[in-house]
């Protein structure tokens, strides 16, 4: 009699247990609180108001670093290959104008366009899309990025195009853009080979991109200056694809994608027997360790934005943004 009495008890206690969380779901919903876990759910990464807020957040901050000539001003908006990009431009600034940029002209970023990709898990991007005052006519894309809910939206990627070069972007019904898996075999490269086929390329030549001024012709270049009576030049390229170099890909109208990814290149330059290295200039100068005699080797980061097909055909490189970061003189 003592156990029936047990297991009734226990049945009243799990009847109490399901009602208590079934009122307190219910209750979740009513009020609108219901939490949504991101790494399953695919999402919008961001609002288009959260997408316009980070772009005038970003500018600022940019115009602030610039002026001053101070990169911790604009530290929590940039990363990847945008921040070791322009972070060395402005350690270098500040090293010959410890006062500042007199030559400041403030960046301004206008007609601004979103493309915002659905997708689940860490980390969430977007693609601003706006015409800059600087550097001609052209439209500056800049990829922002953010790891958690609580960190601040950062520009990993930054890319020059003419508008005539911006390609158009598949979105669904309601405006939201599609990310691209970074495995995908659907592309005639996947995007998480592109930084390795593009530094092979460089060194080998082949056919994985179609001929261009960042292809071809960046290959005719180096061979040009290779023979230069005098000074040898040699070239590393390797590619960097962990972290905040992942590569990041939007998916096209035509079914492709445009996708954004790092490269990491050197340059060494020796001089022959009896002469010296030619003196680099006060910026290159500001980033170098050692005393430069017989050599010097430079070091870049670059961030490419290519046009991979859908299926099979020659990758194009649509634009690329490099950037001294560190030079060793010996």
């Amino acid at each position: 009699m003592t156990r029936e009495r047990s297991r009734r008890r226990l049945r009243r206690r799990d009847r109490n247990v399901l009602m208590a969380v079934s009122l307190t779901a219910m209750a979740l919903t009513a009020s609108g609180c219901v939490v949504v876990h991101g790494e399953r759910e695919m999402l919008p990464a961001a609002t288009r108001a959260e997408a316009a807020k980070a772009l005038t957040q970003f500018t600022d901050a940019y115009n602030r670093a610039d002026k001053a000539y101070d990169r911790s001003l604009d530290a929590d908006h940039v990363t990847g290959a945008l921040a070791d990009i322009d972070g060395a431009r402005l350690k270098a600034g500040h090293a010959n104008s410890p006062s500042g940029n007199a030559n400041h002209s403030p960046l301004e970023l206008t007609d601004a366009k979103f493309t915002i990709p659905k997708k689940a898990g860490w980390p969430r991007w977007f693609v601003a899309d706006a015409k800059g005052n600087k550097a001609g006519n052209f439209r500056w894309l800049l990829v922002f990025t953010r790891d958690d809910v609580g960190g601040p939206w950062q520009v990993a990627y930054l890319t020059l195009l003419a508008p005539g070069d911006v390609p158009q972007f598949k979105k669904d019904a309601d405006g939201w853009g599609e990310a691209v898996p970074a495995g995908s075999t659907q592309l005639a490269v996947p995007p998480a080979d592109l930084s390795k086929d593009y530094t092979d390329y460089l060194k080998s030549g082949g056919t994985a991109f179609a001929n261009g001024r960042n292809t071809s012709g960046w290959r005719t270049d180096r061979q040009k200056l290779a023979k230069k009576p005098g000074l040898v030049r040699q070239f590393i390229d390797e590619p960097l694809t962990h972290g905040d170099y992942a590569p990041l890909a939007l998916r096209t109208a035509d079914g492709g994608a445009l996708v954004f990814f790092t490269t990491h290149h050197y340059e060494k330059r020796t001089a022959a027997a009896g002469t010296s290295v030619p003196s680099p200039n006060k910026d290159v100068q500001a980033l170098t360790k050692g005393e430069v005699k017989q050599s010097l080797t430079l070091e870049f980061i670059s961030n490419e934005a290519a046009l991979d097909p859908a299926g099979s055909g020659r990758v194009s490189i649509l634009g690329r943004v490099q950037g001294l970061t560190a030079a060793q003189g010996e």
